[in-house]
């Protein structure tokens, strides 16, 4: 895949996950829920800018300058603290269209993540060092969606690792 198609491409699956946030962030009535979807809404629209403005630049004298790369991932130490300060606001409410809107997200964010490891296993330079930052990025995002799952679903699973063994 050429730049330019890589670009269109990568601004076509971060417009989706956007999306996705935005019509999330509307229909979650519980308000720390809808500000975490509409921050990460507000990401995904970061990185649309961003994109946009690399194939400006592609398009205009051929060169791809990666510096100011966006770095919004939240640091899973940082999630867990969040998660576990609201714990006891959440608990007991029926929380079924929070985990099917959050596992579309997620969805998305694989989709998108596995897009980016492809593209940047391909490209070289600057390029490369772009889409690994997005891949990067995205990774986090999938961490963050996650670990609202988990939580929801009360699995017993933090992040993808097992919380605790009621047999243990």
């Amino acid at each position: 895949m050429d730049l330019e198609s890589a670009i269109l491409t990568a601004i076509e699956y971060e417009k989706k996950i956007r999306d996705i946030y935005r019509e999330a962030a509307e229909a979650v009535a519980d308000p720390l829920g809808r500000h975490i979807l509409q921050s990460l809404a507000d990401d995904e629209g970061g990185h649309v800018k961003y994109l946009e403005s690399r194939l400006a630049q592609w398009r205009r004298d051929g060169s791809l300058c990666v510096k100011g790369m966006l770095s919004a991932v939240i640091s899973r130490d940082r999630l867990a603290d969040k998660t576990r300060r609201i714990e006891k606001d959440m608990a007991g409410e029926d929380r079924g269209d929070e985990k099917r809107i959050l596992s579309r997200a997620l969805q998305a964010e694989i989709d998108t993540s596995d897009f980016y490891r492809r593209i940047s296993a391909e490209m070289d330079g600057p390029a490369r060092e772009m889409f690994a930052r997005f891949l990067e990025i995205e990774e986090g995002h999938i961490d963050v969606v996650q670990a609202q799952l988990d939580y929801l679903s009360g699995s017993g699973f933090w992040l993808g690792l097992k919380e605790f063994d009621m047999e243990e």
